[in-house]
């Protein structure tokens, strides 16, 4: 019996380590909010990984050192860059190029789910246009997926 009982506890700890591994991506959209379509949509996918313990620095009291990193060296080479349409054409907000956006996005998304990705949290901001002679503004939605790893 308590044999049993301990061969199941120990099968149910390896099924949460398992269970606990997990690894992430990171999809974002970028779309423009500036008038007359000027700007330049886009849906990002980095294809390599980066460490951010290279990046990283800690300060202290004693021990204040700038963070010397090169910024070079942070930059992703191997990246999909997929277009999207413009929330703005000449006549103003266009809501046929934000309908097309959605189904470019529902797509990644879904091939990502066919991956063995999980869309595990999505979050969103925006910049926008600040009035008179500023004509600047995106909207940019990060998709947050996970899935055990391999």
């Amino acid at each position: 019996m308590k044999t049993t009982f301990l061969t199941l506890v120990l099968l149910f700890t390896m099924y949460l380590d398992v269970q606990a591994q997990v690894e992430y991506k990171v999809i974002t959209s970028v779309e423009s909010i500036v008038p007359n379509g000027l700007g330049r949509s886009r849906l990002i996918s980095a294809n390599e990984d980066k460490d951010y313990k290279e990046f990283t620095s800690s300060q202290s009291e004693d021990d204040n050192t700038r963070n010397k990193s090169s910024r070079g060296e942070i930059r992703v080479k191997s990246f999909d860059e997929t277009k999207l349409l413009n929330f703005y054409n000449i006549g103003g907000i266009r809501f046929q190029n934000i309908a097309a956006n959605d189904a470019v996005i529902t797509s990644k998304i879904n091939t990502m789910i066919e991956e063995g990705w999980e869309l595990a949290f999505v979050t969103s901001a925006v910049e926008s246009d600040a009035g008179k002679g500023d004509g600047q503004g995106i909207f940019i939605t990060r998709y947050i997926f996970k899935r055990p790893k391999a």
